[in-house]
């Protein structure tokens, strides 16, 4: 059974037998279609893409209710495209792993065409070209991460790749972000079609964040004098262009070995893990989780293909807004940090495992109720209380889910002004100190702890890719060997605002972290303690 076979008879019957959905649409004639007048393309061809938003057309498709398929680039790691894609004909296989145990099978056909957005490859950026100077062209979505719309270095100055585009006043950029801005100035020249530019990012305002690299941009090209003025004011006309913001929920860990050998088992074939030269790790297949979400603001000026039908949100800015600040700072993303830093230093592997450790899981469960959930943002459509429940009950304790808390403890130090700084300020802001907030503290003084690489064994470990850890681990370097640390000691890192998005000395909490930190701190088998005291 391979995923190229899906229209071979004999194949067919062998995955129906094995519970396998298959596409039940034409799809050379969705490729046709597709092809000639594409509505979306979609920048990121990582696992929450395939997962979710390609998932959620290929129902569609199957359902009859709609016509049309995906065309997914490539900006970063291509060896994507030739390794993961293209020897599949662009399909994938979906394994969801539910909570009750249950494991759905499908392949997911809807995405008709892969291109890499390489000036060097000339055939890909001659079609991306012909794509954003097609009227049809709906939507241009984006799941890149983060750092994928940054154009400054860790510094706050332009990063290399930046400045050299900039110095080069060519039309040849090698940041994604300048190639969005040059294929919207190909729309423009070619009759200033409306378009949105809808990023899917896991991070805050990632449309705005979008919105910003591009008109950089722009905005220098114009300096230069390489673009006209009327480039940038259709950048500017929200009835042309617009970013609107969006928030993703869904849990799309590595390829994990235990559904390569589940698949094997049923005679699929196409299960290698593929290592590319830039370290991504991807399959012919992606694990997911079950539960997913996806809230977008509603501004698309040339029409949108009909998510809404696949239980997509849509909605306003200011909703969208709240759903965000909801998940990431309260309702999730900050229970999903807790676990990856006590994860890594006391030892575990996967998430539902520190789930089922008595102090982690009255940790989370006590921060999440007690600490955040006065200080909730509702957002009106989705109750806070039943997001939170589904965490806690439903997706954090998923046996069969692969994650790690090493996957999730990479750039820490970016995610933790978000998830536990905006809850921070959400007590100052109603007049209430957070000197009374138990848990929390907790969490942030396992993370200087965190940064001393010494786990609860009094071993070295790994800590994850972090733009600051070099910088904050040196800060945490004397303390390797179970020293106490004054609080005027740490105030490099605990003054910081951009860690964590308040001044922890200002706010009144510098001490009490300080005081838990050294109490972890005192030898083999103090974390452990910590947590047990904190949670009995």
């Amino acid at each position: 059974m391979k995923l190229q076979q899906i229209n071979d008879e004999a194949a067919k019957k062998a995955f129906n037998e094995k519970g396998y959905l298959l596409p039940e649409y034409d799809r050379e004639k969705i490729k046709e279609r597709t092809a000639k007048e594409p509505a979306w393309v979609h920048f990121g061809t990582g696992n929450i893409f395939r997962a979710f938003p390609a998932a959620v057309i290929d129902d569609l498709l199957n359902k009859g209710e709609y016509d049309k398929g995906v065309i997914a680039v490539e900006g970063f790691d291509f060896d994507i495209i030739s390794k993961a894609y293209k020897p599949f004909d662009d399909l994938s296989l979906l394994v969801t792993l539910k909570s009750d145990g249950n494991i759905e099978k499908k392949v997911v056909g809807s995405v008709t065409e892969s291109l890499t957005a390489d000036f060097s490859r000339e055939d890909d950026m001659a079609r991306l070209k012909e794509i954003f100077c097609s009227a049809s062209l709906q939507m241009v979505s984006f799941t890149i991460t983060e750092k994928g719309y940054s154009l400054n270095g860790p510094d706050g100055s332009l990063s290399g790749v930046v400045k050299d585009d900039f110095d080069n006043k060519c039309f040849h950029p090698k940041h994604l972000m300048g190639k969005m801005a040059y294929l919207l100035n190909e729309r423009y020249k070619a009759g200033a079609c409306p378009v949105a530019m809808a990023s899917m990012d896991n991070c805050s305002h990632n449309g705005d964040k979008l919105k910003a690299a591009v008109f950089a941009y722009a905005d220098k090209w114009l300096e230069q004098g390489l673009v006209d003025e009327g480039f940038v004011n259709y950048l500017k006309d929200e009835s042309k262009v617009t970013f609107p913001l969006s928030m993703i929920d869904k849990i799309t860990p590595r390829p994990d070995g235990n559904v390569v050998e589940m698949l094997k088992k049923d005679g699929f074939e196409d299960t290698d893990i593929i290592i590319t030269d830039k370290n991504t790790y991807t399959a012919a297949f992606v694990n997911a989780e079950e539960t997913q979400y996806l809230v977008v603001e509603d501004k698309f000026p040339n029409g949108r293909p009909p998510f809404d039908k696949g239980g997509v949100y849509f909605t306003d800015r200011e909703t969208v807004d709240k759903v965000e600040k909801m998940k990431v700072c309260t309702c999730l993303n900050p229970l999903h940090t807790a676990l990856a830093i006590f994860g890594c230093l006391l030892s575990y592997d996967t998430i539902w495992k520190e789930m089922k450790d008595e102090d982690l899981s009255a940790l989370v469960r006590e921060m999440g109720y007690k600490e955040g959930m006065p200080v909730v943002i509702n957002p009106g459509i989705i109750k806070p209380e039943d997001f939170i429940d589904s965490v806690l009950n439903k997706r954090l304790v998923n046996p069969f889910m692969p994650d790690t808390p090493q996957r999730i403890a990479c750039d820490t130090s970016q995610k933790l002004p978000i998830r536990f700084g905006e809850t921070l300020k959400a007590y100052i802001a109603k007049g209430e100190s957070v000197t009374k907030l138990h848990y929390i503290p907790v969490v942030l003084a396992g993370y200087l702890r965190y940064l001393t690489g010494v786990n609860d064994e009094g071993k070295d470990f790994e800590q994850s890719p972090d733009p600051l850890l070099s910088e904050l681990s040196a800060i945490m370097a004397p303390y390797k060997e179970f020293k106490p640390a004054t609080s005027e000691a740490l105030k490099p890192i605990l003054s910081r605002k951009d860690i964590f998005a308040v001044d922890l000395y200002e706010a009144g909490l510098a001490e009490k972290i300080t005081d838990i930190f050294n109490e972890m701190n005192e030898g083999p088998g103090k974390v452990r303690e910590v947590l047990h005291k904190t949670v009995k």
